[in-house]
């Protein structure tokens, strides 16, 4: 098993349906739940056991997740307000070494996740087909539109959760 990307890496969609919309959206909604219920009952020498050799602790990836999805509702946001806005890539892994990334708890993490997809869930169900095939520009990634956008972090929740459980299932916790 492949323990850096345990359910695949995403696959860009060609085209995303209104069916595959209203997937995402519920994967997103399901999300900080489903993170919450990977840590649950871990105490901190658990939370700071990276989920693979070389990679982030479970600590990390929660507060990475926080930050990635924050960047993505705003990212969001400036392509449904500008035309084709370009936006600020962030160096996630160098986020990942800051030193609340590394030893704040994890639950204002949580906690900040269930409001951010509370508010990013009601947005997204307010979305025309027009709205999801709104634009940004990423730097790196190149021209993504909302609704490849939206596919993306749906796998990204379910793809860190995976990390997290994987490794609960490794270490018998």
């Amino acid at each position: 098993m492949d323990l850096s990307y345990p359910i695949g890496k995403f696959k860009r969609p060609d085209e995303v349906t209104p069916q595959m919309r209203a997937s995402h959206i519920a994967a997103i909604a399901a999300a900080p739940e489903m993170l919450r219920e990977a840590v649950e009952g871990l105490n901190d020498d658990q939370l700071d056991t990276p989920y693979r050799p070389g990679g982030w602790t479970v600590r990390q990836v929660i507060h990475h997740v926080a930050d990635s999805h924050m960047h993505s509702n705003i990212r969001m946001r400036f392509a449904l307000t500008a035309e084709e806005p370009t936006i600020m890539p962030y160096p996630e892994a160098v986020w990942a070494e800051l030193a609340d990334a590394r030893n704040a708890p994890v639950e204002p993490s949580l906690a900040l996740l269930e409001s951010l997809h509370h508010r990013w869930v009601a947005l997204l169900k307010s979305l025309s087909d027009a709205d999801f095939a709104r634009t940004f520009r990423h730097p790196e990634m190149g021209l993504m539109r909302l609704d490849t956008t939206l596919a993306l972090y749906a796998w990204h929740g379910r793809h860190h959760t995976a990390h997290i459980t994987r490794l609960r299932d490794r270490m018998g916790w």
